[in-house]
């Protein structure tokens, strides 16, 4: 199972979509840890969202629609903050 997922940076409220193999929530303390060097600097985050895929090709290719403009207007749109 692969999860597409999205954090909102409580320092620069910026969001940050990614995705992994790990449970979404395992993930978020990773990023909080420091684990990951683009987010480390903007700690801490929150969990806005995630949806999951069986297959990882499926959730690459929604990671990247969701980084698209109409990605971020798709978010826009379910009213995760910006």
């Amino acid at each position: 199972m692969y999860n597409v997922y999205v954090l909102r940076s409580l320092k620069n409220k910026k969001r940050y979509v990614g995705y992994t193999s790990k449970n979404p929530e395992v993930r978020l303390k990773e990023h909080n840890n420091g684990q990951s060097a683009f987010t480390s600097r903007n700690c801490p985050h929150k969990l806005l969202y995630f949806e999951s895929f069986e297959d990882k090709k499926y959730a690459i290719i929604r990671e990247r629609f969701l980084k698209s403009d109409q990605g971020r207007k798709f978010l826009d749109e379910l009213g995760l903050p910006m």
